[in-house]
């Protein structure tokens, strides 16, 4: 007979915090490899982590300064940790995943805008006022309709 393993579904935000923690862990990796700092020396995993971390939170918090100590290898696996956590996680996975010519499920799309919110806080002030107007707007269309 056969082992049988528990199938569990996980949630959005489970989703996107292993999303977020496997990007943090692949990226701090590429960083601690010998030929991603100038000297050729691995670096320290707590240096890794931190810069790694800084980067997909898009923090800009550094230990180590960018243009001197990285290698072009190490500048270009940061970049695109930033780029990954300014776009957000889950949605470079869908993106990737409809490259490829796979479908999205429903879940998969109802994660993707709770992982984008954290890029409101960048908007602009008269991006953001229009924003809240038009979710003003939207609350007031389902009271009225539901009453």
């Amino acid at each position: 007979m056969g082992v049988v393993l528990f199938k569990r579904k996980l949630t959005s935000f489970q989703i996107i915090i292993l999303g977020f923690s496997g990007v943090i862990l692949f990226g701090t990796f590429l960083l601690m490899l010998p030929f991603s700092s100038r000297s050729g020396l691995a670096t320290p995993f707590s240096d890794a982590l931190f810069t790694s971390t800084s980067a997909v939170c898009v923090t800009g918090l550094i230990i180590h300064d960018t243009a001197t100590y990285w290698s072009g290898f190490g500048q270009l696996v940061i970049l695109l940790l930033i780029q990954i956590g300014g776009m957000g996680v889950i949605t470079v996975a869908a993106s990737f995943a409809m490259i490829s010519g796979r479908k999205i499920s429903l879940m998969q799309r109802s994660t993707m805008p709770v992982s984008y919110t954290h890029l409101r806080a960048h908007e602009t002030g008269r991006n953001l006022v229009c924003r809240l107007l038009l979710e003003k707007k939207k609350k007031k269309t389902k009271k009225k309709s539901t009453d």
